[in-house]
C-alpha cells in the first residue's frame, strides 16, 4: 500500500479488525519511510460496476461518490456515521447482486433514495430534489406526498392548554 504522505511503498499494518457490520477489514498502516500513520479498508467486491450515465457514458462505480452523495443529503441530520457506511455496503451490495455488470444511474439513484427514505426523510427529500431536478416548490410537494401515509388528513397541531 503507498503511503498517502509520501509516496513510499514501504509500508506496515499494525492493526486489522472487522468494521461494525463485518463488510470490510479496517487497518492501521504505519509508512516506514516517515512515520505516517494512516487506515485502510479492504472490503468484497463481487464484480466490477460500470455506470451508464444518463449522455450514455459509461465510467468505473465509485463507492466513495456514492458515499460523499449520502453524507451530503445526511448533512446536519442526527444520523450517525456508522448507519452511513452500512447503508453504503447495503447499496453497493444490492448493485451488485442485481446480476449486472453496466448498471444506469436512474437504477443507482432509485436504489439510493429508496434507502433514504428509510433512514432520514429530510436527507431523502433533499437527495430526491437534486436526483429528480426540482424546478419549483409543487416538485417538493409531490415527494412530501409519498413520504406522508393519508395526505387528506390535516396535520396535528398541538396546543398549550391555560
Amino acid at each position: 500500500m503507498r503511503c498517502p504522505s509520501c509516496g513510499s511503498l514501504d509500508t506496515q499494518v499494525k492493526d486489522s479488525r472487522p468494521t461494525e457490520d463485518s463488510s470490510a477489514i479496517r487497518r492501521r498502516r504505519v509508512c516506514l519511510s516517515c512515520n505516517f500513520r494512516f487506515t485502510t479498508f479492504e472490503r468484497v467486491q463481487l464484480r466490477e460496476l460500470i455506470v451508464i450515465k444518463r449522455n450514455g457514458r459509461r465510467v468505473p462505480f465509485d463507492r466513495d461518490k456514492l458515499q460523499r452523495s449520502l453524507e451530503i443529503a445526511l448533512r446536519k441530520r442526527p444520523v450517525e456515521p456508522e448507519r452511513v457506511e452500512r447503508t453504503v455496503s447495503n447499496i453497493v451490495r444490492e448493485l451488485e447482486s442485481l446480476g449486472e455488470t453496466e448498471i444506469s444511474t436512474e437504477t443507482i439513484g432509485e436504489c439510493i433514495m429508496e434507502h433514504l427514505r428509510k433512514l432520514d426523510d429530510v436527507a431523502y427529500v433533499r437527495f430526491a430534489s437534486v436526483y429528480r431536478n426540482f424546478r419549483e416548490a409543487k416538485d417538493f410537494r409531490t415527494v412530501l406526498g409519498e413520504l406522508s401515509p393519508d395526505d387528506d388528513d390535516p396535520p396535528v397541531i398541538a396546543t398549550a392548554r391555560k
